[in-house]
């Protein structure tokens, strides 16, 4: 039974530091046993967020998101500070908390000879889910993402990329989390695609209560999807507010109203996105 707490989630003075993979063991090759400096990926995030909440977390490629979520999940362990999951610590008590989460990323992986039902219903076992109320959910909630019926036995290889993505969603939804983070979830899927999760994001946080945590570095999607916003960069969270409540912070040009690109371009001086990311 979880802790029922204020908050779904509560980050305290979090800090993640790593060196960088070219520079890890270089210097044991070196005669004046100095270390290379490291990389501060989280630096002192502190926020929570609350039951039933849908919190972004907004910021460019490399600005310590993906970390962000990973030390919530428990794969990575916190050099300073302390995560709090429904109450339950995250170093202490990791298994606590991995009973309540769901985790879905870029790199999600399958059995790629496997099908899409083969590979939900291994997925739903590990979680002690069986029967043909398991099988009745895979397609239904496989339908709600726009999977056709003939593509749901067919290898997973044979998929898309975006369509892969949109399997990793069934498969963390498939096991009704208290807590979903999505690690930019809705990369590589088309606009109609888009629409569709973030149709059932909305509809699992109404139906279930779901909390939902999401990264990403999509301006209209965090826009249209989250209660609050937390904007990150370089590893430090430079702003916090609603949607609203941050393009508030900035005036209006010309009549135009402020996007939170605009808001991110205030903050840190530089563009949410880069041209290279535009064109890609």
């Amino acid at each position: 039974m979880a802790h029922r707490q204020e908050h779904a989630i509560e980050l305290q003075g979090v800090t993640k530091r790593f060196r960088k993979p070219s520079q890890a063991f270089s210097w044991l090759r070196r005669d004046d046993d100095k270390r290379p400096p490291m990389v501060v990926a989280v630096h002192r995030a502190t926020f929570c967020v609350g039951h039933g909440e849908i919190f972004g977390v907004l910021g460019p490629n490399g600005s310590g998101k993906s970390t962000l979520v990973r030390l919530i999940a428990t794969l990575l362990i916190p050099d300073q500070g302390c995560i709090l999951v429904h109450g339950y610590d995250v170093v202490r008590q990791p298994r606590q908390v991995q009973r309540l989460i769901n985790r879905v990323s870029v790199e999600a992986s399958f059995f790629k000879k496997l099908s899409p039902l083969e590979n939900l219903l291994f997925g739903a076992r590990l979680y002690g889910m069986d029967g043909r109320r398991t099988r009745r959910r895979i397609y239904e909630i496989l339908a709600r993402l726009g999977i056709e019926a003939r593509a749901i036995r067919q290898p997973m290889q044979d998929m898309s990329r975006g369509m892969q993505q949109k399997v990793a969603i069934a498969r963390a939804l498939l096991s009704e989390p208290a807590i979903l983070l999505l690690d930019e979830p809705t990369t590589g899927l088309d606009p109609r695609s888009k629409r569709e999760v973030q149709a059932l994001i909305r509809e699992l946080r109404r139906e279930a209560g779901t909390t939902v945590l999401l990264t990403t570095h999509d301006m209209m999607e965090a826009d249209v999807l989250c209660d609050r916003i937390a904007i990150m960069d370089r590893g430090r969270i430079v702003a916090l507010d609603t949607p609203a409540g941050l393009r508030a912070t900035i005036r209006s040009s010309g009549g135009k109203q402020p996007t939170l690109e605009d808001v991110f371009l205030e903050l840190t001086g530089k563009p949410l996105v880069e041209e290279s990311e535009r064109a890609a």
